[in-house]
């Protein structure tokens, strides 16, 4: 088993590591590289601009760090009067960590669907419901709460760029034998079929995916992938994803 793990940045080089300590041959490499949003300036005035009690969702780490970076450099905290959420347990304690603000989150699965499903959710008529996130994403969210009556911004607090030579990169992969991949969005996936060369596609359509969600395995069925060589890991978190991949590496 050789596994690719295409997780952004620091948390894709943590479970590259994490895999390579229980023996596991892994290369990390993300089809992205991140950068501060277009939307990151207005901020500070839009958090200023809430009624309490208003709802604020983070959408990863990335999110957090980057308006967290500009509150900083701007000398201004996190509000004590508005409700902060983030989609699963580690972007929530990052968040928690940084702004000094409790943070609600989804305890069974971090996806959108359960997200939706709190309690707080229910209770967002006439709320003002701030969305930090990249470029795009998380548009069920945002519709979503629309439909039950917030009235719903979001921000660019990042952004994703595509980096150049992937096609090479790919056929390197191919070369050194990558079998497995992890993919954390649809994003990730899309640009590496489509950056791969049309001689590499065939090996990269039978790689086994391990992918976060059940509608990203939905997406890969739907360019290619058999359901059958598709693994849903329980959580987006990189704890889960090593127990996923230790399973199937052991049976």
């Amino acid at each position: 088993m050789k596994v690719l793990v295409t997780r952004p940045e620091k948390v894709g080089e943590e479970l590259t590591e994490m895999l390579q300590h229980h023996n596991i041959s892994a290369i990390h490499y993300s089809p992205f590289d991140i950068v501060g949003g277009r939307e990151l300036s207005q901020l500070p005035s839009v958090l200023a601009s809430l009624t309490p009690n208003d709802y604020v969702l983070s959408v990863s780490k990335n999110a957090i760090y980057f308006a967290h970076h500009i509150l900083v450099q701007n000398n201004i905290k996190w509000r004590d009067d508005l409700k902060y959420f983030a989609i699963g347990k580690a972007s929530a304690n990052y968040f928690s960590a940084l702004s000094k603000q409790a943070v609600r989150y989804p305890i069974k699965f971090a996806n959108s669907e359960t997200f939706l499903a709190l309690p707080e959710m229910e209770r967002v008529i006439h709320k003002n419901f701030i969305i930090l996130r990249a470029e795009k994403g998380r548009e069920l969210i945002s519709t979503e709460i629309t439909k039950r009556g917030a009235r719903v911004k979001s921000i660019e607090c990042y952004c994703r760029l595509t980096k150049k030579g992937i096609n090479a990169k790919m056929s390197f992969f191919k070369q050194a034998r990558i079998d497995t991949l992890i993919i954390s969005s649809c994003d990730i996936l899309n640009t590496l079929l489509k950056q791969t060369s049309l001689q590499d596609r065939k090996w990269l359509i039978q790689c086994l995916l391990i992918v976060v969600s059940e509608r990203i395995a939905k997406y890969a069925v739907s360019i290619g992938w058999r359901r059958d060589n598709i693994i849903i890991s329980t959580q987006v978190n990189n704890n889960s994803l090593l127990e996923t991949v230790i399973t199937y590496h052991n049976q």
